[in-house]
């Protein structure tokens, strides 16, 4: 290629900036949210103790999508300035010519045409990345809400939203970092290695190849049409307020995202009287759907003290609302209660004081607590030796 190629103008300053901030936020994201959806691989272990641990790995995921989330609202800003003020063509928008193009570039890599598909500005493979990122950041910006504000969202939602949000999220961010990996290092990086988003520019040769329809567009002068002065003044000084009120009302959005409430994800500290792990990552988000009862329900009398007749009823009224199916705990039947969570057995029969379940309960403030006679029966069930 001469050294003396003549180069087109394609992405300004500010475009290549703007990809910059949300390729290393991006980034972010993925390297410290994969290690959290699967917590037992070494590389993930390796990667939380490498960022300082599971508190600093969460606190900088959320910077890194709180820096996504400036970086969209801008990019729709300038969207709007482009669409209204200077009337840019749109042409990210897909079309039926982008199903035509991939059939022709499909036909053409498998050897049965010998024609390339002749492309304009973004090629079909460019939009695909582009809508497919706009789909993944308004699905992550949702299920991240609901995972951030859990509260928040189970006083408009079911609380079963909050681990279907956490499911929907983790699958997405995997998709969405195999899709950079996958495609897009091919496309950009080793099928052709494009720098236009570094330097701003291609040369002829690398429009003739990849942007033939838009390198005739300039060649023929209709490409970038000049607005009128007085024109463009008169829509300027209508879009500036319109989206001065736009970027407070989206800042205000910002700001209710990350601030309206205190997370739930939160590693439990170490207690004396408990094995607690410091780095649980499968450390249940609490369910605030639960309702607790303002005064202790009085305690009927109780005929025999038994699993079936008592404790069983007991904890599917109080507990399985919780510890139903999540947590790594299930208090559905008598075997899964003897059984235990992931910290070991919750009662040892015969030793009600020293049984986990009594010292999660003592305290008072468990989310579907106990009240003082239900406790005292509970613990003298244990003490008999938790019949069935």
């Amino acid at each position: 290629m001469s050294k003396t190629s003549k180069t087109f103008p394609r992405f300004e300053l500010a475009r290549r900036i703007e990809h910059i901030v949300m390729l290393l936020s991006f980034s972010a994201l993925g390297i410290t949210g994969i290690p959290q959806k699967y917590p037992f691989s070494q590389i993930s272990a390796f990667i939380v103790n490498l960022l300082g641990g599971i508190e600093n790995t969460r606190n900088i995921h959320h910077i890194a999508a709180t820096v996504m989330m400036f970086g969209t609202l801008y990019h729709l800003l300038v969207l709007g300035y482009k669409v209204y003020v200077k009337r840019t063509r749109l042409s990210m928008l897909p079309s039926f010519q982008d199903a035509r193009d991939a059939w022709q570039a499909l036909m053409y890599n498998f050897g049965f045409s010998k024609e390339r598909p002749q492309m304009g500005r973004y090629t079909f493979e460019e939009k695909v990345e582009y809508w497919a990122f706009v789909w993944g950041t308004v699905l992550m910006g949702l299920t991240g809400y609901m995972m951030w504000n859990p509260i928040a969202t189970s006083r408009i939602f079911p609380g079963e939203f909050i681990p279907a949000a956490k499911a929907a999220h983790g699958a997405e961010a995997v998709l969405a970092v195999l899709a950079i990996i996958i495609w897009h290092m091919y496309s950009v990086h080793l099928k052709t290695f494009n720098k236009a988003m570094w330097t701003g520019k291609l040369t002829e040769e690398e429009m003739l190849h990849e942007h033939p329809l838009e390198l005739a567009d300039i060649k023929a002068g209709v490409l970038d049409q000049t607005v009128e002065p007085d024109l463009l003044h008169k829509r300027k000084r209508l879009y500036y307020p319109v989206a001065g009120i736009l970027s407070i009302a989206m800042l205000a959005g910002v700001y209710g995202f990350v601030g309206s409430e205190e997370t739930a994800l939160a590693t439990i500290p170490m207690q004396p009287e408990r094995l607690v792990s410091s780095y649980d990552p499968q450390t249940p988000t609490p369910m605030p759907t639960f309702a607790p009862t303002a005064t202790s329900e009085p305690v009927e009398d109780v005929a025999e003290l038994t699993w079936q007749a008592y404790v069983g009823p007991l904890f599917q009224k109080k507990c399985e609302m919780c510890h139903g199916q999540l947590g790594g705990l299930s208090l559905a039947s008598y075997a899964d209660a003897m059984t235990g969570g992931q910290g070991g057995a919750i009662i040892l029969p015969g030793d009600g004081a020293n049984s986990l379940l009594v010292s999660i309960q003592t305290p008072g403030d468990h989310l579907g607590q106990l009240s003082t006679d239900e406790l005292s029966l509970i613990e003298e069930w244990i003490n008999a030796g938790a019949p069935k």
